[in-house]
């Protein structure tokens, strides 16, 4: 008989990445497709299904989790708003895929699941004040205050990608104007920089200077915003992942300066700020031991 596993998925905007991993967190297999377009949840839902088929076609997964860009109810199984999908309003996503996956699911903030997954086996291992922001189609986050997820009042916190930057700044899904979101995500970069992220990145590799002035601006930006939460949260340890993470290089010390002129030195006293260490699989692997947390390692409703 194969060894127990589980199924982590992370939906993102434009694509769903999935892992099998042991219960050691050691991934055994994965998988990734495009998000379709328009990624209304019936659309989401038929292709998580099938891609979870294609990866894992003989049913070895006891459970699933899964990732979404948005807050989930308290008992993890609607997805109550995902505001950068088209039609994610009270989702029962977890009673949708159940009865076609002949399995239980849970369900996670995108931003917690790679929070958790850097916790388990990233550059969060060993700290138990984090926050980290993905950086990709939008501007997700995870909070982690004294060894423990924060999520506020019915499961709806952390969003850091939502807090105000610029208050007549350009709309945003949420109903905010001027987000961190609309400044520090893939259309927030091609809006300073008037280019892919791709390009700007490998121009800023070749030492285009210009380049390189785009990717401080940003860093700038993201600073400030970030220097308003590690206010709030006083972390010792700030993460970026998502897709943009990949150019940290070109970003990360504005954004630390930024931090540092920002901010009083008592509330960032021994605070590093770097890229998570798991690349864009940590929000998979989170969706993973959140799944083997809450279905397979939780008490019974029977034990005491």
């Amino acid at each position: 008989m194969a060894d127990p596993c589980v199924l982590g998925v992370d939906l993102g905007g434009t694509a769903i990445k999935l892992g099998l991993f042991s219960l050691q967190g050691e991934l055994l297999s994965e998988h990734q497709r495009p998000t379709p377009q328009p990624a209304t949840p019936g659309s989401v839902c038929v292709e998580i299904v099938d891609a979870i088929n294609c990866l894992d076609p003989d049913g070895q997964a006891a459970v699933v989790g899964i990732g979404l860009p948005g807050p989930m109810d308290a008992e993890a199984r609607v997805a109550r708003i995902c505001i950068n999908l088209p039609g994610w309003e009270e989702v029962p996503l977890a009673a949708w895929l159940e009865p076609r996956l002949k399995r239980s699911v849970t369900l996670a903030n995108d931003g917690n699941c790679a929070l958790v997954g850097e916790a388990w086996k990233g550059a969060a291992a060993g700290c138990s004040d984090v926050l980290l922001l993905t950086l990709g189609t939008g501007v997700g986050g995870g909070v982690m205050v004294g060894g423990q997820l924060f999520t506020g009042h019915n499961g709806a916190a952390a969003e850091p990608g939502l807090i105000t930057l610029f208050p007549d700044g350009p709309d945003c899904n949420s109903g905010n104007r001027g987000s961190l979101e609309q400044f520090a995500s893939i259309s927030g970069l091609k809006r300073l920089s008037g280019v892919e992220p791709s390009s700007l990145a490998m121009a800023a590799s070749c030492g285009d200077a210009k380049a390189l002035a785009h990717w401080e601006r940003y860093g700038q930006l993201l600073g400030t915003g970030i220097s308003s939460l590690v206010y709030l949260f006083t972390p010792q340890l700030v993460l970026v992942g998502g897709g943009l993470a990949g150019a940290s290089e070109y970003f990360l010390p504005a954004v630390r300066r930024e931090v540092s002129t920002r901010v009083q030195a008592v509330s960032r006293e021994g605070l590093q700020i770097k890229a998570c260490a798991l690349g864009n699989g940590a929000g998979r692997l989170g969706a993973a031991c959140l799944a083997i947390q809450r279905l397979l390692e939780a008490p019974s409703p029977q034990a005491g």
